[in-house]
């Protein structure tokens, strides 16, 4: 037993404590890469973009890894922007205000929306027009990839950031040594309370990432049967 162990009892407790909740921001981060390149995947192949997927560094911090997701989110955003820039070019003003009115039907929108990107692809698919809506519709590249690249970015910037995604596999020790250089009471809890606050949010906010992506790639699969 470590002599800290003697001093704070509660110790060992924490870092199985810290140790369970580095795994589930690595989860959570793991699922994100996944939806990501699923939309980016969809972006792709109907409507004409060229975003490269993206993989979790093993090698890398969790900031590297945070960084390589909000590059990847900020290129799906810039793609959206200019899909929504297309539409506005290519449309008449009223034509282009239907695709946001609420009271329209989405068929028609999907409609307007495909005859588009006929033009811009010169061919398109014939789920071109409702990935467009589904996108420009919702508050995915708004809100939802917002929320989470924030909070993507302060998690990269606090104590976590430096950790490396695979300290799981070199020990406990080895784990706390990464973390926070010593094993103090008050450091561990602060570190566990710092894992705690950081995954509570990240975690909401990825599961709201990823049931909209889901509800894209959902509409996809059923237009294409």
């Amino acid at each position: 037993m470590m002599l800290s162990d003697l001093l704070y009892p509660d110790n060992p407790k924490r870092r199985q404590e810290l140790i369970h909740l580095h795994q589930e921001l690595l989860d959570c981060m793991s699922t994100n890469f996944r939806a990501t390149n699923e939309l980016a995947g969809v972006l792709n192949e109907h409507l004409g973009c060229t975003i490269t997927h993206i993989q979790m560094r093993e090698s890398s911090t969790v900031k590297e890894n945070c960084d390589i997701i909000i590059q990847a989110m900020s290129e799906i955003q810039h793609q959206v922007q200019k899909i929504d820039s297309d539409m506005k070019e290519k449309l008449e003003p009223v034509l282009y205000q239907k695709l946001y009115d609420i009271k329209e039907p989405e068929l028609e929108k999907i409609a307007i929306a495909h005859k588009v990107f006929s033009i811009v692809l010169g061919e398109a698919t014939s789920t071109a027009g409702m990935v467009a809506i589904k996108l420009l519709g919702s508050n995915l590249m708004t809100l939802t990839v917002s929320k989470l690249v924030s909070l993507l970015a302060q998690i990269g910037a606090s104590v976590l950031g430096g950790i490396s995604i695979t300290v799981l596999g070199l020990g406990i020790e080895m784990i706390l040594h990464a973390i926070l250089g010593a094993v103090e009471r008050n450091q561990l809890l602060t570190a566990v309370r710092s894992y705690e606050k950081h995954l509570a949010e990240f975690k909401a906010a990825s599961e709201k990432y990823q049931r909209a992506i889901r509800e894209v790639t959902s509409s996809v699969r059923q237009q294409v049967q």
